[in-house]
């Protein structure tokens, strides 16, 4: 099993922000402080950090005929992991930039793949391969 990663990211409103990670993608929190929290984002230290001038980029890739945010971060999920939280935060009205789909349908790195912004703007992709030795697929 892969290491946990770290990753912290800027936040504007850290209420805000940390309600989004907790209620809508089910995080679980760690120590904390009045700038900065810690979550649980699947086995991984997520760290949101209060920046009052945090001004998110609004930058976009095509890949697969699709506008994919850049930069943006999140995690590689079991099928059926994918398939059940996707269903959870569709029901949770999420705003999606992407709607979860499947993605390289019958080529090399087939997988399903969603992408959505948190309340700072910080971009998100969650996804899942079907065939977990194509990941690093070329």
């Amino acid at each position: 099993m892969p290491s946990p990663f770290h990753l912290a990211i800027p936040v504007d409103n850290l209420e805000k922000c940390s309600r989004f990670y907790i209620d809508i993608l089910g995080c679980k929190t760690g120590r904390s402080d009045t700038n900065w929290i810690d979550l649980n984002l699947f086995g991984h230290q997520l760290v949101l950090h209060v920046d009052p001038n945090h001004v998110p980029k609004k930058h976009h890739n095509e890949v697969d005929g699709k506008a994919v945010p850049i930069p943006h971060f999140g995690v590689l999920l079991d099928w059926e992991v994918f398939e059940n939280f996707a269903a959870e935060i569709k029901s949770k009205k999420v705003n999606f930039v992407i709607e979860p789909y499947l993605r390289f349908e019958g080529l090399s790195g087939e997988q399903m793949t969603m992408f959505f912004y948190d309340p700072a703007g910080n971009a998100l992709e969650f996804k899942s391969f079907k065939n977990k030795d194509q990941i690093f697929a070329t």
